[in-house]
């Protein structure tokens, strides 16, 4: 304690040895106060810093792990849209749910799907000769005529629905090979002609 008040004295007197160079009185016993103020401040501040740092620093990480919570949501929104997206084709049509028409070569049978499910088939159908196969394949309807006639063979074509140049849909013999083309009864002719729009997706598997 001694050696304390000795520190003391000796700062208030050098304080006031400095502040008679300038100034007035008044100012220099404020001064004066400030300084044994100051010199006495960091024996008392210093402990209350300690304590003061250490309090925020729980707070704030007890709070962090509220991220963790909104990342476990976005992985299980994730999962559920994945499952959405698969949609299996339905059962006995060897084509993609996603498409609008499927044609099986093999077992000469045709269906119409909407939205994955089966609208109108199988119907049966006749497809090209080996030497005048019909293309395998994932293809869009590029265009509907009516009443077609075909130049190249001189016959007539009704009900065509075209997916490739000179390859449609339309009504023809169930009982002879097309030269490429999908035959179909008159009445699976016109339903086709009057589902299938340009654009839709035609599916050919063998």
């Amino acid at each position: 304690m001694t050696v304390k008040k000795m520190v003391l004295a000796a700062a208030a007197v050098a304080a006031a040895l400095v502040l008679t160079a300038c100034g007035n009185a008044a100012e220099q016993a404020a001064d004066v106060q400030q300084v044994a103020a100051t010199t006495a401040a960091p024996t008392t501040s210093a402990p209350p810093a300690i304590t003061t740092s250490a309090a925020p620093s729980p707070a704030t990480s007890s709070s962090t792990p509220a991220p963790s919570t909104s990342s476990k949501t976005s992985t299980s929104k994730k999962t559920t849209t994945t499952t959405t997206k698969a949609k299996a084709a339905p059962a006995g049509v060897p084509c993609s749910a996603t498409v609008d028409a499927c044609v099986d070569l093999s077992a000469k049978k045709a269906w119409l799907l909407s939205d994955g499910e089966v609208v109108y088939g199988p119907v049966q159908i006749m497809p090209g000769s080996a030497g005048n196969p019909t293309p395998v394949g994932t293809f869009r309807v590029s265009g509907k005529v009516k009443d077609y006639h075909s130049r190249e063979f001189d016959a007539p074509m009704p009900n065509s629905v075209f997916f490739q140049p000179g390859i449609a849909f339309h009504q023809g013999s169930l009982s002879k090979y097309s030269h490429g083309c999908i035959h179909l009864s008159t009445g699976a002719s016109q339903k086709f002609f009057s589902t299938l729009a340009t654009g839709d997706t035609v599916q050919v598997v063998r």
